[in-house]
């Protein structure tokens, strides 16, 4: 497939403010469960804005890849059977609640509603935290399933695809979180960023699966289904027609085999070896700095992932249109 860089950032900038959303929430029922200290409520304000205006990031960049951005609210009405209006409505939703979550914090209207157990206090951020968490990994799902449900594209097609986007969307937010953390001097950073290594293995694993079985597995068709001659030498000179067309600028990337082996062999260094460098560094040489430069590293190498997945993906009608005269 194409790959558009609309989408491209739509996926990486959501997954980014998601899993930042979770770093945030993750720190607070830690500090309450007193396996952490307690951050202010400027901390969380703080994230939750960058938090927001990562999701409000990706969704003005999804603008680019509507032809006619004017009908996008037509999109939530298939909800029933769309993976794509079910994602039209959870990111908002998203939105809503991590706008909610980090106003909360900023106002300090974080006095106990109740207390459970006469040890664990209940407030208002808990709540929405809670309902965003949910909403959160609700939108995760609606984002990779648009990909995995599509049957015809085995490359996409499987329970992987989820959790890519899951485990690298958690790993750079928490990278995020503990960048965040180092930037305001907080004794978060090695919490945030022990998890994010956690989550980048994860990542490292799904992801490095799922490239093995892209390549083991085998069309089932071939060109001489595709045209319908089953000759048992049959080979392709053109494609009909002089020009390009819409089959040939969407349905694929035109990038040679050389040039997508070297952006794989860079990408899985960007978002999986080097980020874990450099918050290893961070510890040992208690740097501010570098866990700043690990976010920025692996959020380039997301970019690039997310155009190699886009590559990945061998529409079926490539068989025949993807050879020009």
């Amino acid at each position: 497939m194409h790959p558009a860089f609309s989408v491209i950032f739509l996926t990486t900038l959501i997954g980014a403010g998601q899993g930042l959303f979770l770093a945030l929430y993750t720190g607070q029922l830690y500090s309450l469960a007193n396996l952490l200290p307690a951050q202010s409520d400027n901390f969380y304000a703080m994230g939750s804005l960058i938090a927001l205006l990562l999701l409000i990031g990706g969704l003005v960049a999804s603008i680019f890849h509507l032809g006619r951005p004017e009908r996008a609210w037509r999109a939530a009405t298939q909800w029933r059977t769309s993976w794509l209006s079910r994602e039209v409505i959870a990111l908002p939703a998203a939105m809503g609640l991590t706008f909610l979550y980090g106003l909360f914090h900023y106002l300090h209207w974080t006095d106990p509603l109740f207390v459970v157990s006469d040890t664990l206090p209940v407030d208002i951020t808990l709540i929405i935290g809670a309902l965003g968490t949910l909403a959160t990994f609700v939108l995760f799902l609606c984002t990779a399933m648009i990909y995995a449900s599509l049957r015809f594209i085995k490359a996409w097609h499987s329970p992987l695809t989820v959790a890519n986007f899951l485990f690298l969307g958690i790993a750079s937010g928490f990278m995020l979180a503990a960048a965040l953390s180092a930037y305001k001097g907080t004794e978060l950073v090695t919490f945030y960023g022990t998890w994010a290594v956690v989550a980048t293995l994860l990542g490292a694993v799904s992801r490095g699966s799922s490239l093995y079985r892209n390549s083991r597995f085998r069309c089932k068709v071939a060109l001489q289904s595709a045209v319908g001659v089953h000759h048992t030498q049959l080979h392709q000179k053109a494609q009909g027609f002089m020009g390009g067309s819409f089959n040939t600028r969407e349905f694929f990337h035109g990038k040679s085999d050389a040039f997508l082996l070297s952006l794989r062999y860079l990408f899985l260094l960007m978002v999986f070896v080097l980020p874990i460098i450099l918050i290893l560094l961070a510890y040992m040489l208690e740097s501010s700095s570098l866990p700043i430069a690990a976010f920025g590293i692996q959020y380039a190498g997301l970019v690039l992932e997310r155009y190699h997945f886009f590559t990945e993906a061998r529409h079926p009608q490539n068989l025949y249109y993807q050879s020009m005269a």
